[in-house]
């Protein structure tokens, strides 16, 4: 728990509530415009807030870098609340100005169930979680989800996304689908990545120090003792 006694955290949790906001403002002020967002937006706002947070931006996301012990369970949970809070902040106010409209809200279309649902969500938001981890990988997965099951469930892989727009339009149901199929595609994507692609031999007491206290971060010890680095470059990105 001591990395919440450091700005660095908080600028974290902050820069996660800006990016989603950002991400979806732009995202459904496209489609209430009649068109739809393309992968460089999420790109782009990845790219300018990826060295204060990560810049996860999909509770998905950072759901499985805690599942695979990268991150707290107390930053986890701030980042999902940072981002709920973001889509639906930008969902009020588009829909604000354009009050009526869908807002892109995520369902199954009529021919497909709740089952296929969630198993093309599952297998979409798994693809992310495991590949979309540099700029240019980012930019394939989100586009290979859209392609895989935008026709079928409108391409949700994001649970806040979906969120926002559904909590304001009161069009909730089946929203579980679009909530547990990422979160668990995410954790799966965690274990492949954990114990298949990249092995780590880490033993239960470090993997439950990271869950509790986050990873061993030289920015957030130096700040909590209030040294001073003056290196510039990567040594001042927090580490996932």
């Amino acid at each position: 728990m001591r990395e919440v006694r450091t700005m660095l955290f908080w600028r974290a949790v902050a820069a996660e509530f800006v990016g989603m906001l950002l991400f979806i403002f732009a995202g459904l002020s496209t489609i209430v415009g009649g068109g739809q967002p393309g992968t460089a937006l999420e790109l782009k706002v990845s790219l300018s807030l990826g060295h204060v947070s990560g810049a996860h931006l999909n509770p998905a996301v950072t759901l499985g870098l805690m599942f695979s012990c990268q991150i707290s369970a107390v930053r986890c949970v701030c980042y999902i609340l940072a981002q709920m809070v973001g889509a639906v902040t930008a969902s009020v106010i588009v829909n604000s100005y354009k009050p009526g409209e869908a807002l892109g809200v995520n369902q199954a279309r009529l021919n497909v169930g709740v089952g296929a649902g969630f198993i093309i969500e599952f297998f979409a938001t798994l693809q992310l979680v495991l590949w979309g981890s540099a700029p240019l990988a980012i930019g394939l997965s989100v586009g290979l989800g859209h392609f895989a099951a935008i026709s079928f469930t409108g391409c949700g892989i994001n649970p806040a996304r979906s969120f926002g727009p559904a909590l304001i339009q009161g069009k909730m149901k089946d929203h579980w689908v679009y909530w547990l199929a990422p979160l668990c595609g995410g954790m799966a994507a965690s274990l492949i990545y954990d114990f298949m692609i990249f092995p780590q031999a880490r033993n239960l007491r470090s993997r439950a120090s990271v869950l509790l206290n986050g990873p061993e971060d030289r920015n957030n010890l130096m700040e909590a003792s209030g040294e001073e680095d003056s290196r510039p470059g990567p040594s001042h990105w927090p580490k996932q």
